[in-house]
């Protein structure tokens, strides 16, 4: 019995707290978004430096297609 003295407090200390925490979170925009961080990982970052993609340029000099390198 007497250790339900102790332990009732400390649950009704624990629950606040966590209470507290809780309505932070909300307040401070935690919850806001909630499905773009899920989505996100789906879409590959735009990376500048990224050319697989693209493609030379064309206005190469005729010079360097017509000698193939002598090895």
């Amino acid at each position: 019995m007497p250790a339900l003295y102790v332990m009732i407090p400390a649950a009704l200390l624990l629950v606040g707290v966590a209470v507290y925490i809780f309505f932070w979170a909300v307040d401070s925009g935690q919850y806001d978004d909630l499905e773009s961080p899920a989505h996100s990982i789906l879409f590959d970052d735009q990376d500048p430096r990224h050319q697989a993609a693209v493609k030379p340029e064309e206005s190469a000099t005729p010079n360097d297609k017509e000698a193939p390198p002598r090895a």
